[in-house]
């Protein structure tokens, strides 16, 4: 492998262009939206799938805050308010917060690592399509009439046919083992990617935090997201076929469903949190330009809190009359992790400690977060402690609490990412007079909207409730918690206004705006499709600030290293490295692009939908669909990589 900082003259510049350009077309219109397997255009697919399904969310919660703002009030009736508090959580947690972050993971994990594209394009495309059509397979049962209306959570046995009978709950039931296999798929790309596509010196002790974040996030995936499948795989064969796992009288049990659904539902929460600390921890030492301190104890933290966040699950079933020893284990465990999140509130404060901080939007953000999250955490600590947790369960001090914890430190740090990439994504700028504007209205929104609501849970308002009665102290809380849950939802249009006013008048971006360090700002903005045309090598962790003339490296004459320069990009070959030290190892064909992911995806829908209409003639066609489109996609052919 020969390094080289020399470039062609003009002239070759041009034609190396116009030939990089024929081998990495995609098809105009919507063949290329259908068949795209390009990382970025996927990666920013799911972020905005993702944020409209947000804003739906989020339109939901406001019709509820309009109920709750007085006592008594008939805007729902409670069979409406049921279904729209369950699809808000469902819309919320598995439509919006991962899916968001896998968004932003897709896009920047192979810029930040150096190389062309994931480890599985195809599979990429795929994990998009399973997405986007749960995401439609769930709110299709408000054309029907029959949305979910047993919460996020769906307990038995009040989920049961007994209690349940309609199709209410196979929607919830199908729609999460549906959108459980895009989360899963999606995780064992990253972990290869991050494992396997490194540039030249990029040892694992090099990798960019945020590439930790998502490998960590990955690795808890495959862990917990197989828990929750099971238990609604579980309960759609109780409801489908009669089993008995969860009937108490036919010698199943209830506590089982809560289990497998908490051994997922919590790890969740730190699915949610670590990759937006490892967008916080790559932000703020760009804005205090200085590099980030103590990164092997942020990057142990993140590894830790991925293993600890296993042994935490019970916190959420300490009303549920378990033995006091087991539970005794998991308050200890609940208090245990906020040691390593303690670590990276550490290494933030002393980043920021002696460097020169620009309070930008994005920064503004981080610093919304570390706040709200640091509330949050407080509160988390406070229900990990037995005798308190007795007191507030199912309270709206748990709401408060949750929120704290979800809202605050994912969707801020999502806000803040926003603003960060969104110029390298679209070559834009976007407006920092608005997003100041958009940051001070949702963080002052979230606080009179979230706060109150600790002390209805301390005045005994339980939640899930459509409506109370005048007279019990709630009145001018619920009232206030109303108001700012407007202001926050203002907050979040005006970046919306933000985004869509910048990509028809923003400032053009230019390659590093930020003048930040990583490899993902190596490159134009936004990125061509083949992302570098040489694959850059790396000596440090800050490479664009510790490199001043970024390195390339040439093709090789072995078959490991050819595709490490220009003859790579231009027959669509990525490099692929050793585990730990980032050594050439092999060379990848990067698919082109392809209806089959779609094929298989539409495939995999049809089966689901057969299963909810206990249709067996329809699911057989899902079925022989999937298969022959996988059929297909092994079949590998040399028109594939042409």
């Amino acid at each position: 492998m020969a390094l080289t900082e020399d470039r062609p003259s003009a002239s070759a510049e041009i034609d190396i262009e116009e030939r990089l350009h024929e081998a990495w077309a995609e098809p105009a219109g919507i063949a290329g939206f259908l068949t795209s397997v390009d990382h970025k255009r996927i990666g920013m697919r799911y972020i905005y799938t993702a944020f409209v399904f947000f804003f739906i969310g989020g339109i939901e919660a406001l019709i509820m805050r309009t109920q709750l703002a007085g006592p008594n009030n008939h805007v729902l009736g409670p069979e409406q308010y049921d279904q729209l508090f369950t699809m808000h959580g469902i819309t919320m947690i598995f439509l919006f917060n991962t899916p968001v972050l896998a968004g932003f993971g897709n896009y920047l994990l192979p810029l930040q690592l150096g190389t062309r594209d994931m480890a599985f394009p195809r599979l990429n495309a795929f994990s998009y399509w399973i997405f986007l059509l749960s995401g439609v397979f769930m709110y299709s049962s408000f054309l029907v009439g029959h949305a979910p209306d047993g919460g996020w959570f769906s307990y038995v046995p009040l989920t049961s046919r007994h209690f349940s009978p309609g199709v209410n709950l196979d929607f919830w039931g199908l729609g999460v083992m549906f959108v459980g296999i895009s989360t899963t798929v999606g995780a064992v790309n990253f972990i290869v990617s991050a494992f396997k596509m490194r540039c030249p010196g990029m040892t694992v002790n090099r990798m960019p935090i945020f590439v930790w974040s998502m490998l960590a996030m990955a690795f808890m995936v495959i862990f917990a997201v197989p828990s929750v499948t099971l238990a609604s795989a579980l309960l759609e064969s109780d409801r489908l076929f009669g089993t008995a796992f969860y009937s108490a009288a036919h010698g199943g049990s209830a506590l089982l469903y809560q289990h497998l659904f908490w051994f997922w539902g919590h790890p969740e929460v730190y699915i949610l949190f670590v990759p937006a600390m490892g967008m916080v921890s790559t932000i703020i030492p760009v804005f205090a330009r200085r590099p980030l301190a103590g990164y092997l104890w942020v990057a142990t933290s993140l590894i830790a809190i991925a293993f600890i966040s296993f042994g935490v699950w019970v916190h959420h079933m300490f009303a549920t009359g378990l033995p006091a020893m087991a539970m005794a284990f998991f308050a200890g465990v609940g208090l245990l992790i906020a040691v390593p999140s303690g670590v990276q509130f550490m290494s933030w404060i002393a980043t920021m400690w002696r460097g020169r901080v620009r309070w930008t939007t994005p920064m503004l953000f981080c610093m919304g977060f570390a706040f709200i999250f640091l509330l949050g955490g407080i509160t988390g600590v406070m229900v990990s402690v037995l005798p308190f947790d007795w007191q507030v369960h199912d309270s709206y001090f748990v709401v408060a609490h949750f929120h704290y914890v979800l809202n605050g430190a994912v969707v801020f740090p999502i806000f803040g990412a926003l603003y960060y990439w969104l110029p390298k994504m679209t070559g834009r700028m976007l407006s920092e007079r608005l997003g100041r504007l958009s940051f001070w209205t949702m963080a002052i929104g979230f606080n009179v909207s979230f706060f109150p609501m600790h002390i209805l849970g301390f005045l005994g308002m339980p939640r899930r409730v459509y409506t109370y009665s005048s007279g019990l102290g709630w009145d001018g809380l619920n009232l206030l918690a109303s108001i700012g849950g407007f202001l926050f939802g203002l907050g979040t249009a005006l970046t919306l206004l933000n985004v869509v006013v910048s990509r028809f008048k923003g400032e053009p971006a230019g390659p590093n705006p930020w003048e930040a360090d990583t490899l993902e700002w190596a490159t134009t903005s936004p990125p061509p499709h083949y992302n570098f045309d040489r694959i850059p090598v790396v000596t440090s962790r800050h490479p664009l600030w510790d490199q001043p003339e970024l390195a390339y490296a040439e093709s090789g004459e072995e078959e490991a290293t050819r595709a490490y320069g220009l003859t790579g990009a231009l027959e669509r070959q990525t490099p692929i490295s050793t585990g730990l030290d980032a050594a050439p190892e092999q060379t990848m064909e990067i698919p082109r692009d392809t209806y089959l992911p779609l094929l298989v995806a539409l495939g995999t829908a049809v089966i689901f939908l057969g299963l909810l209409a206990k249709a067996i003639a329809v699911g057989a066609v899902g079925v022989a669909l999937a298969a022959l489109a996988l059929v297909r996609w092994a079949w590998r052919t040399e028109e594939d990589l042409r």
